[in-house]
């Protein structure tokens, strides 16, 4: 988890995560009594709720808790922010950036709120078209704003080490609202990023 804080995990929804990836163990031809093995189903689980707690988050709230007055209209820009996700078809990661963009209406937000956002809708199981709007429309819903707009740029191991295994691929996803229908704001967006549409 990013917080850098110690989790604190639910010790039945571990053990019983664990009794079932022990078993996928099993049917995979392994042993798992060996030395090696022993305790993966329970590091295996607690990776698997470490990776989706986003389940436990709000980010609305997370939001609100940071909303300041700001009367300026300008483009805010937060650049970057690193995100890693489960592919909900395959269970495999999939991580990357996420760039949000977007135009104050009478208020602004703090920034690590956007952070915040990103990682409590990457922490579920995904598929990055859905990330990419589901983002957008968090910050859209949440903060007074004349548009917001969402760019997620991302790898995907499912496409890398398994069916078609292509190495360099990458994936750009993007959403926007309000004044980000305009191709005009969407270039000034892009030419702030260094990205050219």
């Amino acid at each position: 988890m990013s917080n850098n804080r110690k989790p604190i995990y639910n010790e039945e929804q571990v053990e019983k995560l664990a009794s079932h990836i022990k078993s996928i163990i099993e049917l995979l031809g392994e042993d798992p009594t060996r030395e090696g093995l022993v305790k993966t189903p329970q590091r295996a689980a607690k990776a698997l709720i470490d990776n989706t707690s986003g389940y436990n988050t709000n980010p609305a709230q997370l939001i609100k808790q940071a909303l300041f007055t700001h009367h300026d209209d300008n483009i805010v820009i937060v650049k970057d922010i690193e995100f890693y996700s489960l592919c909900e078809h395959h269970i495999l990661p999939f991580f990357g950036t996420v760039t949000i963009g977007y135009i104050p209406n009478g208020e602004i937000v703090g920034l690590s709120k956007l952070a915040r956002v990103v990682e409590s809708q990457a922490r579920r199981l995904q598929v990055q078209e859905r990330l990419t709007s589901d983002i957008c429309n968090i910050v859209s819903d949440n903060i007074k704003n004349k548009g917001v707009i969402v760019v997620c740029e991302a790898a995907h191991m499912c496409m890398k080490m398994r069916g078609i295994e292509k190495q360099e691929t990458t994936t750009v996803t993007m959403h926007y609202s309000g004044d980000f229908k305009k191709v005009e704001l969407q270039q000034q967006f892009f030419n702030l990023i260094n990205l050219k549409k």
